[in-house]
């Protein structure tokens, strides 16, 4: 009798996910990744959090900034696409996000509006594991705690797949500022003015996310993803004012309301379809809407006189239509060639409104509609090639151009401007740990809309009956400002150590033309009978900026064997930077660029404890005070900051866990300075102090 057949079992094998440093090391440009190991790890409320651990980002408002460089200069992504105006990544949870992406150097496939980096947030896709995830969080800064929620549903069906994410969300904070104004009253005398007040503000929404995704057959996928997200908000307080030398102020106490709303909605449609001979072609249509509304009403209270009614109000409503699309196709087994495509259309409607007892402040130009369309084009090529197993190299051209025109009651704006961007990143690898990169690239920084449009925004310490002072001028756009341009030099080494640990050095330089920065001046103006001190965009001829990069995370054992038995379960992080500005056309010795610390540092440490299920952990960030020449006349001073934050994690199973954190420990207060010399008027100076808070908040995260 013959023996029976062997059995034949089936054996899978799978590769385990590259880590964040794997990741980070094989990128062909320098690139700091967060994934999902990380995002899980602290269990932080907002993506704020997470961005202001990361080296190098500096958190400013709510706005993260790269390079210690001011507004505009870094580029936020979601999914790479711009948020409308009014998103906050305050309210964006991480657990919705799949991955985090911080480019030092402009790259051709996103826009190069990027001098400083790039600042990519990818949402979750839609995966084919079930996953039930709910998060229950309080918050406590002023006043009272409010509740926040997150939850996350991800199902597969057949070939399709999904994941829903919901949250919902409240806020509730105050401060109470206060002012020292030594300015020209209005017959410009000399006039010193002492402020105080008191500010509380609160509000709430919610965001919803699905993405779905749908596996046509073995080479084609749809992939659908939206984004909606609707806000409330309410602020309101009282500010009263004491002359202690020359006339009594316009107005000794004030109380005042703000209250509105802002909504968006996105959704984009997505084909991808891979060939046997490895070539990739994605390509995506989207469509973006978002629309906002506020209502600011204050009582005055003038000296020896009856109160008035002051009113503030505004719309806007935005619409967005884009296609973008991207094909590659390898040359050779590590040779890649990807070109593209990058098409939006936008449109803009703003009505706003200014009243003093129902009288309008600018006639002409209040309850007027204001209409702008903006076309922006872009095709990109891009070359990645790994040479030999040391040497990489990234070459990458985008070709950009932004059309805009617009309409208002006033002014006709009709503005085009086309920048070419080449690019170059190249890689050398020592061994398997250590490598050094270089990058020489081209990038800019467009206007932005309310910059070109001369349409003008009053100062209401000052009647338009009278004379304002130089340091409390009107604003209005500059239709002829064009993009500021920037070369850049980066060079780095970076350092992988075994157990996921990274040490970086970097330096790098950029170098500026057309600058744009605000000028005051005195000019006689069609929205009052007397000249008015005006201040208003201009490009400067050039300006340059140089810094050095270091960053250091990983075990304590593995990054600092000689120093100490490290306790096991102890990471540590930590980050400096110095940074060195100059604006030739504005004299020294503090002509940097505006809002540019002259260095910062992040340092933190995450402890794992041995034999219990618990992890803690504290993060601080801290930049000195600096100073800012912003014209000849005009000196800026900033104070100092620091952050401290400190969390609890208690894993109670792999499907529970409670988190306890405590954000901005011992707040300082946050004081600025404002100093005018014009030879014509007496010096002008402004003081203002605003107090900060310790916020605490408790979340528990449930999965299912």
């Amino acid at each position: 009798m013959s023996a029976p057949p062997a059995s034949t079992q089936r054996v899978e094998i799978t590769a385990p996910e590259a880590s964040d440093s794997d990741r980070r090391r094989r990128e062909s440009v320098a690139k700091t990744i967060v994934g999902r190991e990380e995002l899980d790890k602290f269990g932080d409320v907002n993506v704020s959090d997470v961005l202001k651990r990361l080296p190098g980002v500096n958190m400013q408002g709510g706005n993260p900034r790269l390079r210690g460089l001011g507004a505009g200069y870094t580029l936020v992504l979601i999914n790479g696409e711009a948020p409308p105006p009014g998103f906050s990544l305050d309210n964006l949870s991480p657990s919705q996000v799949e991955r985090i992406e911080v480019t030092k150097g402009p790259t051709a496939e996103h826009s190069t509006q990027a001098v400083a980096g790039t600042i990519n947030i990818i949402l979750r896709t839609a995966t084919r594991q079930r996953q039930r995830e709910l998060r229950l969080g309080l918050n406590y800064q002023v006043r009272r705690a409010v509740p926040n929620f997150n939850a996350n549903f991800s199902e597969s069906l057949g070939d399709l797949s999904m994941t829903l994410p919901l949250s919902a969300y409240q806020w509730s904070g105050g401060a109470e500022p206060t002012s020292d104004r030594n300015l020209p009253d209005a017959l410009g005398q000399p006039q010193r003015v002492l402020t105080s007040g008191r500010n509380w503000w609160r509000g709430g929404g919610a965001t919803f996310g699905p993405r779905l995704s749908w596996k046509v057959d073995a080479a084609t996928t749809i992939e659908s993803q939206s984004l909606a997200q609707r806000n409330e908000f309410r602020s309101d307080g009282v500010s009263t004012a004491e002359s202690v030398l020359g006339a009594a102020p316009s107005s000794v106490r004030e109380d005042y309301l703000t209250r509105g709303h802002w909504q968006m909605g996105r959704s984009s449609l997505q084909l991808v379809r891979r060939d046997s001979d490895g070539s990739r072609l994605e390509a995506k249509v989207g469509l973006q809407e978002s629309h906002s509304e506020y209502r600011a009403d204050g009582l005055a209270h003038p000296p020896a006189a009856a109160p008035f009614l002051r009113l503030n109000e505004g719309a806007t409503d935005e619409t967005s239509r884009t296609t973008t699309g991207k094909y590659t196709r390898p040359l050779a087994e590590a040779h890649t060639l990807a070109a593209g495509w990058d098409v939006e259309h936008k449109q803009r409607r703003e009505v706003r409104s200014t009243f003093e007892n129902g009288v309008s402040q600018l006639l002409g130009f209040d309850g007027e509609p204001f209409n702008a369309k903006i076309v922006r084009q872009a095709l990109w090529l891009q070359d990645e090639w790994a040479l030999s197993p040391q040497w990489g190299t990234y070459l990458g051209l985008r070709a950009e151009r932004i059309g805009t025109t617009s309409r208002g009651s006033a002014d006709t704006l009709a503005s085009t401007s086309t920048v070419v961007t080449p690019l170059w990143h190249l890689n050398y690898k020592f061994d398997r740990r250590d490598l050094i990169r270089a990058s020489l690239t081209r990038s800019y920084r467009a206007p932005e809309l309310n910059a070109l449009m001369a349409r003008p925004s009053i100062n209401n310490n000052y009647p338009l009956s009278g004379p304002n002072a130089a340091i409390a001028p009107d604003r209005v756009g500059n239709p002829a400002l064009q993009p500021e341009l920037s070369t850049g030099l980066d060079i780095a080494f970076e350092k992988y150590f075994a157990n996921g640990g990274v040490m970086s050095i970097g330096i790098f330089g950029r170098r500026i033309s057309g600058l744009v920065r605000n000028l005051t001046s005195l000019e006689a103006v069609p929205w009052a009978a007397v000249p008015r001190w005006v201040q208003r965009p201009v490009n400067l001829e050039r300006a340059s900026s140089l810094g050095l990069e270091l960053e250091l995370k990983g075990r304590a054992a593995e990054l600092l064997p000689s120093a100490w038995g490290a306790p096991a379960g102890l990471s540590l992080r930590g980050s400096l930077a110095v940074y060195r500005s100059r604006v030739d056309d504005i004299p020294g010795p503090d002509n940097r660029l505006d809002g540019q610390q002259p260095w910062s540092m992040t340092t933190g440490f995450d402890h794992a404890v041995t034999g219990m299920p618990l992890t803690w952990g504290a993060s601080l960030a801290y930049t000195p005070c600096y100073a800012v020449q912003q014209t000849v006349q005009q000196l800026f001073e900033g104070s100092r900051s620091r952050v401290l934050d400190a969390y609890l994690l208690w894993t109670f199973s792999r499907e529970a866990t409670l988190r306890l954190s405590a954000g901005n420990i011992a707040p300082l207060d946050t004081t600025t300075r404002t100093a005018v010399d014009y030879a014509e008027e007496l010096p002008q100076l402004i003081n203002d102090r605003r107090n900060n808070r310790t916020s605490f908040n408790a979340s528990l995260t449930l999965k299912f």
